[in-house]
């Protein structure tokens, strides 16, 4: 029914835009090109200006949204009526002979609210144009097809729990789609479905607001609210979208810590050091984060004397710890308050407070095995020097706090004394020393000394014992540095020469007088003068010192004031030089140019001594050298066989003599027979050397040469029992020796074996050799 009734609106709508000529069509045709005055402007033969269709209708045929009509159009069926423009022939057709307009398809608004198109009225027969050309504009009537949408949903918002009645959430936006001006389509009213009575919602603006006061995040910390979009108004018939805020309350501090138990109870061993933990205590606060944050105190002086309590790293936890050495034979057990406070306090709050709570702790004590317990921490003792072994230093002592009737042992560790200064008693700590002590060398002495209990060895203690060796006077005083000055020739009378300076190496004698004093003849050719500060003047006395060659040995006596007083001398070297107007030396005894560069005249004899003790020592050196090489050198005159004859050229035999040198052979006839006799043994060292037979000169035949050569080295006793590889630089023709190896030559040379001991003379030793080799094979058969 009720879209008949819009058809009908949109069809007199369109018919109330038609107008009436209110001139002939012939009229509008001659002022167009005919010349003339200028014309007034007509009015038109039709009028119109808007036609509107309703969006989304679809109906079983086009719909008519409107008619043409001119004037000029009698009914005689020769105007035809053209249409062109935005959907002109496919969304909108036009009647030729009639002018109706018919929306063809169901038109939507938000996809295009308006159509702009041309009309024109021409002539049937000749397309003559029978009036100009009108615009005209259709209009797609909205309807309220599209729901409210919220483009940003699902929201998500926080709001600090606790909060005010009214305080703002969120605001939500709905958007619709239809046209805001015309009704109510697009006129939303928000409204919330779920999260009441939590949650309201401004029906205009969509401001979501908190409904109830103290909603507490540790009661509910999430909320989900559901708000309605509807449009028309919120009237029936409107259509509506929804979205969900999640809400979430964020934590403030408003509950105070709070103990889950009114007392705690730890124990703990004696022999815990401080810093061990005892315990933890946890005061429950349901905030969160910096809310939840605690610190903890001790609040009873017994308490905080022995033990202390801070806050763990995540400032959740108290973390009781030991503050002091503990005993469990002088107190059992400790009772004390502990109090949990939150760091962090919001004065919108307080009245929620107290943000404290207060918790009992009972601390029990339990026994422990113990080692010895020294009556000090450590121990300073005091001992004069140069004291006999024995002499007593001090005593330590220590006890076993578990049992007092214990037996306790005392030894000092060897790392700490070990040049063995010192001994303890073992039984009761005494301490002595074993050495005589010299302060002047080491004025203190570090000892650990440790007691072990006899019934447990693991059971030990240590203590420091520090031992200062008192200072006796027992160093003379002596000159701070030996002093070889010098005094010019032309020096007036009385004009100081050194200040000589003492010093004395005891503790005593350093802090009293030191006195100097020299010659006490009248006629001493200089003057020391004491100057009371432990240092004198050297002068020269009212009359001049007599030149000399030599320097002034001036002596000087020295003593101390302690008790007893200890005295001893030195000397002064003083020698006379000749100056420069200006002060300084021009020339000088020699022993007086020595003493500036500081060698002594018994300095310089000890250093040539050194000297020339080192130059024998190395002449000594190069001559042994020397003469061992002569010992080890066998000459070339002596020994034939030793000599090597290199050449890189391949000769012609015997008869080739250009291609060396054929007396480097040396004399053939040098050789002498040998003497008859047993061959002597190879397998020791031979007592003494065979004398050289000389060698008589005169040419001989080289091939017997080398022979006796080879023979006399078959027979030598001083060669090793080793093959001896001799080499020759003689290449002969049709040599009849053979072999040059000396390995066998014996038995070779003439075909019959050289002399040889027999094995049975060689002792027990080599018995069992005799009899493996001096046993004669038997014949062959």
């Amino acid at each position: 029914m009720w879209g008949l009734v819009r058809l009908l609106l949109t069809w007199l709508g369109g018919w109330s835009c038609m107008g009436r000529l209110a001139a002939p069509a012939q009229a509008w045709a001659g002022s167009r090109g005919a010349p003339g005055p200028a014309l007034l402007r007509t009015r038109r033969s039709w009028v119109w200006n808007q036609f509107f269709v309703i969006e989304e209708y679809a109906g079983p045929e086009p719909v008519l949204i409107g008619k043409l009509h001119s004037d000029v159009d009698r009914g005689e069926g020769r105007t035809k009526y053209l249409l062109t423009g935005e959907g002109a022939g496919t969304v909108f057709v036009i009647d030729e002979a009639t002018g109706n307009i018919h929306v063809t398809k169901s038109l939507d608004r938000e996809e295009k609210a308006q159509y702009v198109l041309l009309a024109q009225a021409v002539d049937r027969a000749s397309n003559r144009p029978l009036e100009p050309p009108s615009e005209f504009i259709i209009k797609v009537q909205d309807i309220n097809d599209n729901p409210p949408i919220f483009p940003l949903g699902p929201y998500h918002a926080t709001v600090p729990e606790m909060s005010n009645v009214g305080t703002s959430v969120i605001q939500v936006t709905a958007h619709d789609a239809d046209d805001p001006s015309y009704g109510n389509s697009a006129k939303l009213v928000y409204t919330v479905l779920d999260g009441l009575p939590f949650f309201s919602v401004d029906p205009q603006t969509g401001v979501v607001r908190t409904a109830i006061p103290n909603m507490d995040r540790e009661t509910q910390e999430e909320f989900l609210v559901v708000i309605q979009a509807k449009d028309m108004g919120g009237h029936m018939g409107g259509l509506s979208g929804s979205t969900t805020v999640t809400v979430t309350l964020s934590d403030v501090n408003d509950n105070p810590p709070k103990f889950p138990q009114s007392l705690y109870q730890f124990s703990v061993v004696e022999t815990a050091g401080p810093g061990t933990l005892v315990g933890r205590l946890r005061a429950q606060d349901p905030d969160l984060g910096d809310n939840a944050l605690m610190a903890y105190s001790i609040l009873d002086g017994e308490g905080s004397e022995a033990f202390s309590i801070s806050t763990d790293a995540r400032g959740r936890d108290g973390l009781l710890t030991v503050r002091k050495p503990l005993d469990f034979e002088t107190r059992r057990s400790y009772s004390f308050r502990v109090e949990a406070t939150n760091t962090l306090i919001d004065p919108a709050y307080l009245r929620r407070g107290p943000f404290k709570d207060v918790a009992s702790v009972r601390v029990a004590v339990q026994d422990a095995p113990e080692p010895p317990a020294f009556t000090q921490a450590a121990y300073i003792l005091a001992v004069p020097e140069n004291k006999s072994p024995g002499t007593l230093v001090g005593q330590v002592s220590a006890a076993d706090l578990d049992s007092q009737a214990s037996p306790i042992r005392y030894s000092i560790l060897p790392d700490t004394d070990p040049e063995h200064c010192f001994s303890i008693e073992p039984e009761d700590g005494t301490i002595r020393t074993a050495v005589p002590l010299d302060r002047e060398a080491r004025v203190w002495h570090n000892l650990t000394v440790l007691a072990t209990e006899v019934d447990s060895s693991a059971q030990a203690s240590r203590v420091q014992v520090a031992i200062q060796t008192l200072d006796e006077n027992d160093n003379a005083p002596q000159l701070a540095e030996p002093y070889d000055t010098f005094v010019c020739e032309s020096a007036a009378p009385g004009q100081l020469i050194q200040v000589l300076r003492a010093l004395d190496r005891d503790e005593v004698g350093n802090n009293s007088r030191i006195s100097l004093q020299g010659p006490l003849d009248p006629d001493a050719n200089f003057t020391v003068r004491d100057n009371r500060d432990g240092s004198a003047s050297l002068l020269l006395p009212s009359r001049p010192a007599p030149p000399r060659q030599a320097p002034y040995l001036v002596p000087i006596e020295l003593w101390d004031w302690g008790q007893p007083a200890l005295r001893s001398t030195a000397t002064v070297t003083v020698s006379v030089c000749r100056c420069r107007p200006d002060g300084s030396v021009a020339s000088c005894r020699p022993e007086a140019q020595l003493s500036p560069a500081g060698l002594s005249t018994g300095a310089l004899l000890a250093i040539i001594t050194c000297v020339g003790t080192l130059l024998a020592l190395v002449v000594l050196f190069v001559a042994l050298r020397r003469q061992k090489q002569e010992a080890l050198m066998v000459l070339e005159e002596e020994d034939v066989r030793e000599n090597i004859i290199t050449y890189d050229d391949e000769g012609g035999g015997e008869e080739d003599t250009e291609a060396f040198d054929i007396s480097a052979l040396q004399n053939p006839d040098g050789a002498a027979p040998l003497a008859p006799g047993p061959t002597a043994r190879r397998d020791v060292l031979p007592w003494a050397r065979a004398p050289r037979q000389p060698r008589p000169p005169g040419p001989a035949d080289v091939a017997q040469l080398l022979a006796l050569r080879l023979r006399g080295a078959d027979d030598d006793p001083s060669v090793p029992p080793y093959d001896s590889v001799q080499v020759y630089g003689y290449e002969g023709r049709g040599s009849s020796c053979g072999s040059l190896s000396s390995l066998g030559s014996g038995s070779e040379i003439g075909g019959a074996p050289g002399p040889a001991e027999p094995l049975d003379d060689w002792g027990p030793l080599f018995r069992t050799l005799a009899e493996l080799y001096g046993a004669k094979e038997p014949p062959a058969p």
